[in-house]
């Protein structure tokens, strides 16, 4: 048995969200398990949804590795099937295995540096599957920390969009550290992206690394550039993680728009372009605002990892896997503001800070010191 500190979220009835260090017993890794002494892990947007959700932490009771805020409706009753439970928290990082189960697959991994995704990444061990875990050679924790979430869900949208026929592919935060990633492998697999971003810094970014269509929000002709963009790459075909608001609303208008421009024959209707967006967060808590006038060819749906890799198929998770480590630290490297341990992540100003989830602004916990 080994102990250590562990991170958990526990939301109750009345709004009542605790965020609390335990120590706690892990139990012996057995079969497939391995245990994994944990040296990275981020702290993503997925992350935060059990984290701190729509909390009020600015008017929190902070304490030393305890914090104690209040879920605002209707935020907690849409969360009252996890009303009591004490979840673990951090889908994803990396460490040194320090034990494994019997098979020979991870016994394969005893002793080796792995990025895993155990669910309870904010720990100072964690128990994850050998199958769904990736040995990093000589690779830091700190590189290979962020190798599942962002990595495979950027080539998510890739492989969705292939399978879909579709040769380019609209992204409405296009400098987020997944956008980066999705702009580099978009160059090298010939699939053309449009970027959406909020900032003039943000559009130079993306265009020193090689982005054609950079279209800013901000800008009093952002339709216009929209459009254009749109015009150009055939981009029907889009990735949403705001989730709130008007942005997934302005993609279809700007879609139909292009698509009525090229229909050779009037139609009360609009057009018969298919038009198809994804959400896959909620970086904004508000309602998704639809004013469908996009004629009869639209599609809104939600865009999960899981159950994407679920539905590819092993041949295609491990092709996916391999492009990951072949390229940990170019096509798939990540960057982080700072660095905190487990005591660090629950101070107020930590809280405030990353759960704004700006962009270029991503902390890794470092859940050993």
């Amino acid at each position: 048995m080994t102990t250590g500190k562990q991170l958990f979220t526990t939301l109750t009835s009345d709004g009542t969200l605790t965020l609390a260090i335990e120590e706690v017993t892990f139990p012996d890794p057995t079969g497939n398990q391995i245990l994994v002494k944990m040296e990275a892990a981020p702290i993503n947007p997925s992350d935060l949804a059990i984290l701190t959700g729509a909390a009020d932490f600015e008017n929190a009771e902070y304490s030393p590795g305890k914090v104690v805020a209040k879920m605002p409706e209707p935020f907690n009753s849409g969360q009252k099937s996890r009303h009591g439970q004490k979840l673990p928290a951090g889908n994803e990082g990396a460490g040194t295995v320090v034990a494994t189960g019997d098979s020979d697959m991870a016994r394969a991994l005893m002793g080796k540096r792995v990025a895993c995704v155990p669910g309870n990444a904010f720990s100072q061990y964690a128990i994850a599957d050998a199958a769904m875990s990736l040995p990093l050679g000589e690779h830091s924790a700190e590189t290979g920390a962020s190798s599942f979430v962002n990595p495979m869900t950027a080539l998510g949208f890739v492989e969705n969009a292939k399978a879909d026929g579709q040769k380019a592919i609209l992204h409405t935060v296009g400098a987020s550290n997944l956008g980066q990633m999705l702009n580099r492998i978009c160059l090298e697999d010939g699939i053309d992206l449009v970027n959406i971003v909020r900032k003039d810094d943000q559009a130079e970014l993306l265009k020193s690394q090689g982005a054609k269509h950079v279209v800013n929000s901000s800008d009093e002709d952002f339709m216009d550039q929209l459009r254009g963009a749109i015009a150009e790459t055939g981009a029907f075909y889009g990735f949403d993680p705001i989730g709130g608001g008007q942005m997934v609303d302005s993609c279809f208008k700007a879609m139909e728009q292009v698509a009525v421009s090229q229909m050779s024959e009037y139609s009360r209707y609009g057009s018969n372009q298919q038009k198809r967006m994804f959400i896959y967060g909620r970086l904004d808590f508000g309602p998704t605002t639809l004013t469908p006038a996009y004629g009869f060819g639209w599609t809104l749906s939600g865009w999960l990892l899981t159950p994407f890799l679920q539905n590819a198929g092993m041949e295609t998770v491990m092709r996916m896997r391999k492009r990951v480590l072949d390229n940990l630290t170019t096509t798939f490297a990540s960057n982080y503001k700072t660095r905190v341990d487990l005591e660090g992540m629950l101070t107020k100003d930590a809280i405030l800070d990353y759960r704004r989830m700006k962009t270029g602004e991503k902390y890794l916990v470092t859940p050993n010191g």
